[in-house]
């Protein structure tokens, strides 16, 4: 009995330590001291997926972004074939532990997902959703202000990367 008890106590702490360092080493939070963090990591939201299982379905209203602790992220997208009236499901990226998706939610009013997310395999994430953020920027304007900062350079380097693929495209399609 009192393993059980001991091996609780610390699963917990450890789980905690993972969040707080995810949190620690994704860009939009780097900026922030460890106290600050902290506020982070008690607000935040840490969920498990069994594989397959869906985390967002395109079209969704989108309400926060997803920071993966452990295991892989599908994202794909659908769109309807108009000569069968099909809809197709085309794989676009997976994405691994240490990287982030959905971001855009936290700045968007009512903006719909434009792809779906699901769990490749036993996948943990930290879902960090925009009453989160408004929360943090209640109850700590500068760490608020930080994260803001560096999700508007995240928005702007996907952009240019996004504007760089289509120019590229574009440069092919002509040849």
């Amino acid at each position: 009995m009192a393993d059980f008890m001991w091996e609780n106590l610390f699963s917990k702490e450890a789980g905690k330590h993972t969040t707080y360092m995810a949190l620690k080493k994704n860009i939009l939070f780097s900026g922030l001291n460890p106290r600050e963090l902290k506020l982070v990591e008690k607000i935040v939201n840490v969920r498990r997926y069994r594989p397959s299982e869906p985390i967002f379905k395109q079209g969704e209203v989108g309400v926060g972004m997803y920071i993966i602790v452990d295991g892989a992220v599908n994202i794909s997208v659908e769109e309807l074939d108009t000569t069968s009236s099909e809809t197709r499901t085309h794989h676009v990226i997976q994405l691994k532990a240490g990287e982030f998706f959905g971001e855009l939610a936290l700045v968007e009013n009512n903006g719909r997902r434009s792809a779906s997310a699901s769990s490749q395999e036993e996948t943990t994430v930290i879902g960090f959703f925009k009453p989160d953020l408004i929360e943090i920027i209640d109850r700590n304007p500068t760490a608020g202000v930080k994260i803001l900062m560096m999700l508007g350079e995240v928005l702007g380097i996907r952009l240019r990367e996004t504007t760089s693929r289509i120019t590229e495209m574009k440069k092919e399609h002509r040849r």
